[in-house]
């Protein structure tokens, strides 16, 4: 059973996630908040493996959120998965950096939304195709920038990590490098380990400063 949590300062948005998640029999809603501050106390309270986080919020808004919780050792087990109508680049990597590990914008289809939770409960980084694309066109343009550790990755583990950066999964990744899902968990694993990466949207990250890409 997954936990979620819901963090939107819009009530008809909080009520349209929670009859979502809990029409999927693995998913359990555990609480809502309206602002940056309700969703620390949220998350201090039911500790669930989800929050799903608005942007644009009164008072603490998400960024700010995300923020507080990376700096709270207690609050590191939580996935965050950030749900806005606004695809705007620099919301995205910023989030990003911020310790979120999916982006989503409001408009996604259910499954979509859905799919994400289970995504990043599972550890996985999730961006839809749309924001992956803005994302990568934003950084090639400002280039590449220094990573810490990159000089000891292999030439196979440089490309995995452009891989990841995609936003697809081991599998898709294994698919289309014709190599097992295990191979390349293995070469991503190594990778994050030598980059210090904190998680799979952290190696997201890296490798978008980076410059990397397939």
């Amino acid at each position: 059973m997954i936990t979620v949590a819901v963090a939107d300062d819009q009530a008809v948005v909080r009520m349209g996630l929670k009859a979502l998640l809990e029409r999927e029999p693995d998913l359990r809603h555990v609480g809502e908040a309206t602002d940056g501050a309700g969703a620390l106390a949220l998350l201090r309270r039911t500790r669930p493996d989800v929050l799903l986080l608005d942007i644009r919020m009164p008072g603490m808004d998400g960024l700010a959120t995300l923020r507080a919780i990376a700096a709270d050792a207690e609050l590191s087990a939580t996935r965050i998965v950030v749900v806005t109508t606004f695809a705007v680049d620099e919301y995205v990597f910023t989030a990003l950096q911020a310790g979120a590990s999916g982006f989503l914008l409001k408009d996604s289809a259910p499954e979509e939304l859905v799919n994400a939770v289970r995504v990043v409960a599972a550890g996985e980084a999730l961006l839809s195709p749309a924001i992956t694309r803005k994302v990568i066109g934003l950084f090639g343009r400002h280039g590449a920038e220094p990573v810490l550790g990159l000089d000891t990755l292999t030439p196979r583990e440089r490309e995995l990590v452009a891989w990841v950066a995609t936003g697809k999964s081991n599998e898709e990744i294994a698919k289309e490098l014709v190599i097992s899902p295990d191979t390349v968990r293995t070469h991503v694993s190594r990778a994050m380990v030598k980059l210090h990466a904190r998680d799979r949207a952290q190696l997201v990250v890296f490798a978008m400063r980076a410059g990397l890409a397939v």
